[in-house]
């Protein structure tokens, strides 16, 4: 069947598309950006990949005529604190609009499941989307699912910098409400069992996993699965700002995401019944099973993708391309160059730079940089990187964002996502005379700009001339 795939290159989209593609279907991956859909270049080859923001759509509608079944990835909770409701809303209208007249059949729709009287914004925003894409022409199924459990979710990786982070822990009292988490790889058979299903055509069903725990119990699971001590105390007052502050502070997550998450976490999310698990045949994972297979995934190097890498974890709001030409004016630089003997060992170390690798030279100042841009609300460096060695264009590279990453140029090209007063780029390139250059590049703004890169100096002269040397060797 030909499929489109929006949000393809969000979570959960990543790891449908390879299974779709698997599974023979022809796949239209819509994307606001395609150059930040990390697929390999022979999967790219399989796939149709058109540009399209559904929130300010073309002119000219790119989707093509003759899709069959589409996938509503498309949320905005990570984005903001205030208007990721409206967002979603005129997201799902313009994608009724945009796909009206075609051959669609079936829109696989992924939401939260919504069984409280009283719904948190989260949660009342993905209802009221559903309410939306009931209205097009074709047949709306909808799965309502609660904390996914996978490598690279953000409900995972919280509950990793938690556990990993904190073995003693003073937390909210939200800690005791009860869950129903659900394996990832679960999900995706979920979503591929209602693909084309006429029993599952205008219908919703709540899918969850076996367990029904309280986050308090998913914390302490998961320390004892990886044979770590910890003691959690909840405090019976905490307001949801001093909630917010707390994750945010503790974990990797960015703070919009934090504030939604607390307003979530105040309520029961729990399955009304398994009967589309009855229906397609699929056994779910338990939450101890889900967290094997996290970590088996993460120590094996195979993690497809991570909320981390989502454009909305960082400062970076509008497309990469508004930032990949570096300033060659009204900028201060830092250049380096290195003669290097053997090309390709150099650029497999660029390519692993950053994240459990650190950046070759001085890490403990590239840690300090990174707590003090935390704790004035900066990214800090807790969100790493996907994996060791692969980097593709949109990654993150802890408080760094990919613009560029091109082995065949031999060009890596950073842009910072930490809080500065001005833009900054980190640019590493090998030219033909086996030429390792790297350059700093930061465009001040105003006066405090350029006191704060003129009091750096004295830093950048070694961190920098220490880096380009270590990676050279």
């Amino acid at each position: 069947m030909k499929v489109l795939l929006t949000g393809a290159n969000g979570y959960i989209g990543m790891r449908l598309l390879p299974t779709l593609l698997a599974e023979g279907h022809e796949v239209v991956c819509a994307v606001r950006d395609p150059k930040r859909l990390s697929i390999t270049a022979e999967m790219a080859k399989k796939v149709q990949i058109i540009s399209l923001d559904f929130i300010h759509p073309p002119k000219i509608n790119p989707i093509p005529k003759d899709i069959e079944v589409a996938y509503f990835l498309i949320h905005s909770m990570k984005a903001t604190t205030q208007e990721f409701d409206q967002l979603e809303s005129k997201a799902a209208e313009n994608f009724c609009a945009l796909v009206k007249g075609s051959k669609l059949q079936q829109v696989i729709y992924l939401s939260g499941i919504v069984n409280e009287k009283i719904l948190s914004k989260h949660l009342s925003s993905r209802k009221h989307v559903e309410t939306l894409l009931s209205k097009g022409d074709f047949h709306l199924t909808t799965l309502r699912a609660g904390i996914i459990v996978g490598s690279g979710s953000a409900s995972f990786e919280i509950i990793r910098d938690l556990g990993e982070k904190l073995p003693l822990m003073v937390a909210p009292k939200w800690l005791n409400t009860r869950t129903q988490p659900i394996a990832i790889r679960n999900v995706i058979e979920f979503l591929l069992g209602v693909l084309a299903n006429s029993k599952c055509y205008d219908k919703n069903f709540d899918i969850g996993g076996p367990d029904i725990i309280n986050y308090k119990k998913m914390l302490k699971t998961y320390c004892k699965q990886r044979g770590l001590k910890n003691w959690i105390f909840t405090l019976p007052v905490m307001t949801p700002k001093l909630s917010s502050y707390w994750l945010y502070f503790v974990t990797s997550t960015s703070y919009p995401l934090a504030v939604n998450l607390v307003d979530s976490m105040k309520m029961e999310v729990i399955a009304r019944d398994n009967k589309l698990e009855k229906l397609l045949g699929i056994k779910t994972m338990s939450y101890e099973m889900a967290i094997a297979s996290a970590f088996k995934r993460i120590e094996q190097n195979t993690v497809i993708s991570s909320w981390k890498d989502s454009m909305v974890s960082g400062r970076l709001q509008q497309e990469l391309k508004q930032y990949i030409q570096v300033p060659r004016y009204g900028v201060v630089t830092d250049k380096q160059q290195l003669k290097v003997t053997d090309i390709d060992a150099t650029l497999e170390r660029l390519w692993e730079i950053g994240g459990t690798r650190g950046w070759y030279y001085a890490n403990f100042l590239w840690r300090i940089r990174g707590a003090l841009d935390k704790l004035i609300g900066g990214v800090g460096l807790r969100r790493g990187r996907t994996h060791p060695n692969k980097i593709f264009t949109g990654d993150v590279l802890d408080f760094w964002r990919v613009l560029l990453a091109d082995k065949k140029e031999k060009r890596l090209l950073l842009f910072a996502e930490m809080k500065l007063p001005g833009d900054a780029w980190l640019e590493f390139r090998i030219d033909e005379n086996q030429i390792l250059h790297q350059t700093a590049t930061f465009r001040p703004k105003g006066v405090i700009g350029r006191m704060y890169w003129y009091s750096l100096l004295p830093f950048h002269f070694f961190i920098f001339k220490g880096m380009i040397n270590a990676i050279g060797r």
